[in-house]
């Protein structure tokens, strides 16, 4: 069994994998094997003096390594990933029994793991996570505030708010999972949408599904098997309703989305 590394390696192996993620293009494969290599390394530290689990410069070491791999999991879209690194953190963040100074990257990530649980409709563990936070953060801190808000919007059925928080991340890594989310809303307005009428002019269709553009709309319909023509300039959809209704603008939409909202919620 080969020895294990000392901390000064592993530190050294960290700083140069930090600066890599840093770079304006980073390699990411070669970050990906330097991380494998900074997690087996505090393995195997540990395993060989447990002592080390008392250390704090030890433990802040292994702390930045798992932000580390938890931003580069974001940067690569792997959210498994992120859930694993955020789950490890989790004593960091809440116990902190060698009173480790806080870290700067605490809050944003704690953040990104909320949006990740709203993209989810993991509902109990986001309010789980909630209960942990310190009251103050929770009214205060730009990072936790911002998912915060949007679990009310969503509670409340209020999309198009949802919808404008894109524009108010605190961080353009919260892009990731919002866009996440946005697909989960745009399928479920579709839904109502395919439900409610049989057809609508690509203006109105654009703005209830919250589409900057019509390319991006003509290519959701697309994907929905949606008769889309373009000298009419309307969506045709699928539906066994005889009678044609035409879209009566954003305020009877929100109020079917409501009911709709309300009716899962009582389900």
């Amino acid at each position: 069994m080969s020895s294990a590394p000392s901390s000064q390696q592993i530190t050294s192996l960290y700083e140069t994998t930090r600066a890599a993620m840093n770079e304006a293009n980073p390699d990411l494969g070669g970050i990906k094997t330097r991380l494998s290599q900074l997690k087996i390394g505090i393995v195997q530290i540990t395993m060989q003096n447990s002592q080390v689990t008392h250390d704090p410069t030890f433990q802040l070491l292994k702390r930045s390594i798992l932000e580390m791999g938890a931003e580069f999991s974001i940067k690569t879209g792997h959210i498994a990933g992120f859930e694993r690194y955020l789950a490890q953190l989790e004593s960091f963040y809440f116990d902190n029994k060698l009173g480790l100074a806080e870290s700067k990257v605490m809050y944003p990530l704690i953040g990104l793991n909320l949006l990740r649980m709203l993209s989810e409709n993991l509902i109990a563990d986001f309010h789980t996570t909630l209960e942990r936070i310190d009251l103050g953060q929770l009214q205060s801190n730009q990072f936790i505030v911002h998912p915060v808000k949007l679990e009310q919007a969503l509670m409340e059925g209020s999309y198009k708010k949802v919808w404008q928080a894109r524009a108010e991340v605190p961080t353009p890594e919260y892009l990731f999972f919002m866009d996440i989310l946005m697909a989960t809303i745009r399928n479920e307005v579709a839904s109502c949408v395919e439900k409610s009428y049989a057809s609508l002019p690509f203006s109105d269709a654009k703005s209830v599904l919250f589409f900057n553009s019509l390319d991006e709309l003509l290519k959701f319909a697309n994907e929905h098997h949606w008769t889309v023509s373009p000298s009419e300039k309307r969506i045709t959809f699928p539906s066994a309703v005889d009678n044609t209704r035409q879209f009566q603008g954003e305020n009877i939409m929100k109020q079917s989305l409501l009911y709709a909202q309300e009716l899962e919620r009582i389900v």
